[in-house]
């Protein structure tokens, strides 16, 4: 049996939006919305969004240009402003009027976002490995493979590949867990090859700001109201530990945790996360 609902969104420009509907629409307590990475989709949040949806109604959209949503023709419209405006609309078509935000990477710039444009809307945040300020080192890694296709001729050759690719990410895990990410980080083509689910196109708004990066700790500032748990891998080479500690000291209570063994980002299901991600939900 089918554990979520697949639906489809049209974007306020015409485009058709992806996005995973999990648990009782109905269900008494808060709703979460999960907001994906720069490159990833739906798929990762799905074990989260399991747990989560015995009580909670859950989201979790596609981005433009990700997964199943449609490709944006103007790569111009891969930019934070326009990922804001749809993730709005789709809160909005869902009837959802207030919820818990979860975002991962570039997900949690957007959930700063939403807090400051409708901080009525906002009932908590969850910060997965982001913070106001980015590694830039991380960040060129990062972009660096993002507009570059490496077509793979299975899923096995397509694991190997990603376990080099990204060596900090998890050296503890197993062939089965780097399987598990293949398979929610290829698509087949026409060609019968597996290739990167998104659009190469969708970094180039990003390009230039390895060096240029917005400031971004007065957004992080309009959580100040709001309830926030940020977790942080430990050797993530994007959410330095010095930032974290600096969040910190601007927000008293402010939930932070370290996830041991594991980069950017951690997945939420590694123990501590679930135990802190639970406590954390439960007055909300």
């Amino acid at each position: 049996m089918q554990c979520y609902r697949e639906r489809r969104l049209t974007a306020q420009d015409g485009l058709q939006l992806y996005y995973r509907d999990y648990g009782d629409p109905l269900a008494r307590k808060t709703p979460v919305l999960c907001l994906g990475g720069l490159t990833r989709n739906s798929a990762d949040y799905h074990d989260v969004a399991l747990r989560l949806a015995r009580e909670r109604r859950v989201l979790c959209p596609d981005y433009r240009g990700r997964g199943r949503s449609d490709y944006d023709r103007d790569w111009r419209n891969y930019a934070p402003r326009t990922h804001l405006n749809d993730a709005l609309h789709l809160l909005a078509a869902t009837g959802v009027g207030r919820a818990i935000v979860i975002g991962t990477s570039m997900g949690g710039l957007l959930a700063m976002g939403l807090a400051v444009m409708r901080p009525l809307a906002v009932a908590g945040v969850v910060l997965n490995d982001i913070g106001p300020e980015v590694d830039s080192q991380g960040l060129a890694r990062i972009l660096e493979y993002v507009g570059k296709d490496h077509p793979m001729p299975d899923f096995e050759h397509a694991a190997r590949f990603l376990k080099h690719l990204l060596p900090r990410l998890a050296p503890k895990a197993d062939d089965a867990w780097w399987l598990r990410l293949a398979a929610r980080t290829y698509r087949k083509g026409e060609d019968g090859h597996l290739h990167f689910d998104w659009d190469l196109n969708l970094a180039r708004p990003l390009r230039g700001q390895t060096t240029t990066a917005p400031d971004l700790w007065t957004l992080y500032r309009g959580l100040a109201r709001i309830p926030t748990l940020a977790f942080r891998g430990a050797l993530s080479d994007v959410f330095p530990e010095e930032v974290l500690r600096r969040m910190a000291l601007e927000k008293p209570d402010l939930v932070c945790v370290t996830v041991a063994d594991i980069g950017h980002t951690p997945t939420l299901v590694e123990p501590e996360a679930v135990s802190a991600l639970d406590a954390f939900l439960e007055p909300l």
